[in-house]
This record gives structure tokens, C-alpha cells and sequence, in this order.
């Protein structure tokens, strides 16, 4: 059986976003049994000059649900202003992206197939077909921003491992 765009699309955000959401709750778990205020992780950053946490956090949401209705749109932007959100709010933030996806469809992902689209960059343009999006654009940006994220909460000192990182596999049964 050929591998579906829903395959390689929806179902892999939706096991990475299974993953940060189940390190975000180990984070909230150790700040809450440590005596610590997760707040101090929402502006956190490796290094001074990469993006903080609530940015990592965002552009997980954004390249996985907002990739999808970029796709269906025909273009994709950068998510601009969200707002401060809380250790709290980025937990719903994820929390909605997957109640998001597994609302999708495989019959409705699939027929993105081959359609054109943009990535809008203020006045710049970038043409992609959906797949071609999908592939090489969204889902290394996923998993950048989600290894970003699960490396400031290491940094942390956040008790996580590579099986933290990985969610819910999708083995045979």
C-alpha cells in the first residue's frame, strides 16, 4: 500500500504533538514538584540569539495545524503576534493544534495532492506544491521548533529522554 499524503503530513504532527504535549506536562510536573515557576521557561532561550520557548512552542502549533490550512488555503505565512501566553496557555495551544488535526480527514489531506501554494514572506513569495511543502518546509520546521523546545526544557532541568522526544510510535500490531 502507497504511503498518503495524511500519512506523512497529519499523522506525523500529530505523534510529534503528542510528544510536546506529554513533555510539557512532565515539564509542568517538575517545576510544580521542584518549587519552581514554569514562567521562567516561557522566556527562555539556548542562546541569546535564537527565539524563546513561546516562540518554539507557537511554531510547533503552526507548522502542524497551521501548515494544514495553509494547504488547503493555497498559501502559508509566519503566524505573527500571539499574544504572552502562559506555561498554560502553550499547553492549550498544542492541546487545540491536535484536536485540530484529528478532526482532518485522510479523504480531504489526500486530495491536497499536487495542488499549488505559497509560502508568503512579507512581499516575497515561495511556490510549493503541497507535498512538496509539507516535506521539505513544514515538517523539518516541525521538528526543529519541537527539539528546540524539549532542549530548553532540558536546559531546564526537566527529567526528559529521547522517548519523551518521540511520542506514541506507530508500530505493527
Amino acid at each position: 500500500m502507497p504511503i498518503s499524503l495524511y500519512d506523512v503530513s497529519v499523522t506525523s504532527y500529530l505523534q510529534t504533538l503528542g510528544a510536546v504535549s506529554g513533555f510539557l506536562e512532565k515539564g509542568r510536573a517538575h517545576f510544580e514538584a521542584n518549587g519552581l515557576d514554569p514562567a521562567t521557561v516561557v522566556s527562555a532561550r539556548l542562546k541569546d540569539d535564537m527565539l524563546p520557548f513561546l516562540f518554539q512552542i507557537v511554531s510547533v502549533a503552526h507548522h502542524s495545524r497551521g501548515a494544514i490550512e495553509g494547504a488547503k488555503s493555497g498559501v502559508f505565512a509566519p503566524s505573527g503576534a500571539v499574544g504572552e501566553l502562559d506555561y498554560a496557555g502553550l499547553q492549550a495551544l498544542v492541546a487545540d493544534a491536535r484536536t485540530a488535526l484529528q478532526a482532518e480527514t485522510p479523504e480531504a489531506i489526500n486530495a491536497l495532492e499536487g495542488r499549488d501554494m505559497v509560502f508568503k514572506l512579507g512581499e516575497r513569495q515561495m511556490p510549493f506544491t503541497v507535498p512538496g511543502f509539507l516535506m521539505s518546509f513544514s515538517i523539518p520546521n516541525l521538528h526543529f521548533h519541537a527539539t528546540t523546545a524539549y532542549d530548553i526544557l532540558r536546559q531546564a532541568g526537566v527529567p526528559l529522554g529521547k522517548r519523551d522526544y518521540l511520542g506514541a510510535m506507530r508500530m505493527k500490531v
